[in-house]
């Protein structure tokens, strides 16, 4: 079967007794074709049609040569941790909250007006600080090398279990990069009145409100490449 990595539901209607995912384009099609096979433990092989390339396996011109081989069952499963995010609305009894999968990050950040915004984040239970800043970064080492990077952030060995977790251009708070370890519970509640979104992997985006909470923890979950 084939479909479009933009037409998510589709694709994931026809994952069943799938062996193998080919995925034709760049990091950006990767993204989205993991949202499609998470949490299933069906590989993805990568086709780089884009610029980047971090997550692809083939170019176009290895992919006559190496591809046949891969479906003969050659080459080596690559593992890599996911990140699982549940959003809690404000208050109890509004819509039940909403689960997410991650293969690069979690970002709850200001929405389209240039403003600061609040976010409580605590760790294990324990508030850590609250960040005034644009948004609020939590990464897998797979997205070390993504928005994380850009914002400052560590790069981390791709196999890594940590998680990262970092402000997005903090003001008069705290600014530090954090290393978590992969038992660590992030929560992120948004004390802010302005707009504000939860973005993951790039690409799915939710509006968030005052008092909403993000919650995010290594996933039991991997993907496979």
């Amino acid at each position: 079967w084939r479909c479009s990595a933009w037409e998510g539901e589709i694709a994931k209607a026809q994952v069943k007794g799938t062996d193998l995912m080919i995925s034709i384009g760049g990091d950006g099609t990767i993204l989205r074709a993991a949202q499609v096979v998470a949490p299933e433990l069906i590989p993805i092989t990568g086709i780089n049609l884009g610029k980047l390339g971090f997550m692809t396996e083939l170019s176009v011109a290895e992919t006559k040569g190496k591809l046949s081989a891969l479906l003969a069952g050659e080459g080596w499963i690559d593992q890599r941790s996911l990140l699982e995010a549940e959003l809690s609305p404000e208050e109890a009894g509004d819509e039940p909250p909403a689960m997410f999968y991650a293969l690069n990050d979690v970002v709850v950040a200001r929405g389209a007006v240039a403003r600061l915004i609040h976010v409580e984040a605590s760790v294990d239970g324990e508030l850590l600080t609250t960040y005034k800043a644009d948004g609020v970064i939590a990464a897998t080492a797979t997205g070390s090398t993504a928005y994380s990077l850009a914002a400052g952030g560590p790069i981390l060995h791709p196999h890594s279990p940590e998680s990262l977790l970092l402000p997005i251009v903090p003001h008069l708070s705290l600014a530090y990069k954090m290393v978590l370890p992969s038992t660590a519970t992030i929560k992120l509640r948004l004390s802010t009145t302005r707009s504000a979104t939860l973005n993951i992997d790039g690409h799915i985006n939710r509006p968030l409100s005052n008092g909403a909470t993000v919650t995010v923890k290594r996933s039991s979950h991997t993907l496979r490449f």
